[in-house]
């Protein structure tokens, strides 16, 4: 049965672009791009489930043929809804331990030293490669000794001196791998004048979305909609987080992919360098001292998908003294926990060669991004330290 209110594909003009802007068909005669396994074969599997093609797993759901269509058809989200609508299910202990962040991230915490040590050792990344199928050349992130949240509790009773709030997205990543980065928001926010109200959420469910758990990722964001609208004071409070997949999750995955209702809190959504620059532009300015340094920025894909990475930029440029290299917009390839399967490890490795070749070349004194997964792999893949540009906002504030 065709639902009327999506069928967007129908709007498809064929004009490849989108296939043309295609990262992973780019590397690899495996995937033949996202015009015919999105618009195109999608009017056979209408017709017939069977028809499925096999190419739709190789999709990294990075939205770059989102960005570039000129028809404003919805591909990314017609190709995952293929894939897990009409493939068969599959249970793989890799799939569902690389969804369950949460999981992951309390037993991470609890035992950082240990998991730290082991997830690094040789023996231990051939053991997940071949029992697991996650490939050894993989570097995993650390986990935090401690939780964002935990760490929140001993602030919390300083938010309330403010008048105004603003609502903290914070997400996984923050919480269980790199907490600096949620205190350095609180920061940030708080030298706006500003306090921090942060909810009790779970995992936006990007991971979950591209490992085909789909009724546990709209649970996920049916209890994330209900949380955030419920600490809403008023309806111009805004809700922010600093990672671009959790901001697109949040207004944009949740309707068209999910199918849920997020009119509660979709107006109140933004992401964190929109938001400050909202507020310079009110003659909420941040008193900033100069940084010396020369950064390279990476724009990631999904904060383009979402036409905000102008934001980051325009941001980063009101930063003293600080000489900022515009990279030519290139996914890093790792998309998430793509680049953590054996399957799609040297496609992601591909993809982001000609990245990691631009940003040697720039030879900045390190790289600033927006996504976490972007850190994980350009650090993995360059000698360069990759940094949060709220967290060098941070440093710059007197």
């Amino acid at each position: 049965m065709i639902k009327l209110e999506n069928i967007s594909f129908d709007h498809c003009i064929k004009c490849t672009v989108c296939t043309i802007y295609c990262p992973v068909a780019r590397v690899t005669h495996l995937y033949p791009g996202p015009k015919q396994s999105g618009p195109d074969t999608e009017r056979l599997r209408i017709k017939n489930p069977e028809l499925l093609d096999v190419s739709l797993k190789y999709c990294s759901n990075c939205k770059r043929c989102e960005i570039a269509c000129p028809s404003d058809v919805k591909i990314a989200d017609i190709i995952q809804t293929a894939k897990w609508r009409y493939s068969k299910k599959e249970l793989r202990i890799r799939d569902f331990l690389l969804s369950r962040t949460d999981l992951m991230g309390t037993f991470g915490t609890l035992f950082s030293a240990i998991v730290n040590f082991f997830t690094h050792l040789g023996m231990v990344k051939y053991f997940l490669d071949v029992i697991f199928k996650i490939p050894s050349g993989r570097t995993f992130p650390n986990y935090a000794s401690g939780t964002f949240t935990k760490w929140f509790k001993s602030v919390r009773k300083y938010q309330d001196n403010y008048a105004d709030k603003v609502i903290y997205f914070h997400g996984c990543y923050v919480n269980y791998n790199y907490p600096q980065l949620g205190k350095d928001v609180v920061k940030v926010v708080n030298a706006l004048g500003k306090g921090v109200i942060i909810t009790k959420e779970k995992c936006c469910g990007v991971p979950l979305i591209a490992n085909g758990y789909i009724k546990k990722a709209q649970s996920h964001g049916r209890h994330n909609i209900k949380v955030l609208s419920s600490a809403l004071p008023d309806d111009k409070t805004k809700i922010v987080s600093a990672s671009s997949s959790c901001t697109l999750a949040l207004k944009h995955e949740y309707p068209n992919l999910l199918e849920l209702d997020n009119s509660p809190i979709i107006n109140n959504i933004t992401y964190i360098t929109q938001f400050i620059l909202e507020e310079f532009e009110k003659g909420n300015i941040l008193r900033l001292k100069p940084l010396s340094y020369t950064v390279a920025y990476h724009s990631p894909c999904h904060l383009e998908r979402m036409g905000s990475a102008a934001f980051t930029i325009e941001l980063l440029r009101k930063i003293p003294a600080l000489t900022v290299k515009i990279l030519h917009s290139e996914c890093c390839g790792i998309s998430g926990t793509y680049g953590f399967k054996n399957e799609y490890y040297g496609i992601s490795q591909s993809v982001g060669n000609e990245l990691f070749r631009i940003i040697d070349e720039a030879k900045p004194d390190f790289v600033v991004t927006d996504c976490e997964t972007c850190k994980w792999q350009i650090e993995m893949n360059t000698k360069y330290k990759v940094i949060h540009p709220i967290s060098l906002l941070a440093e710059a504030i007197e």
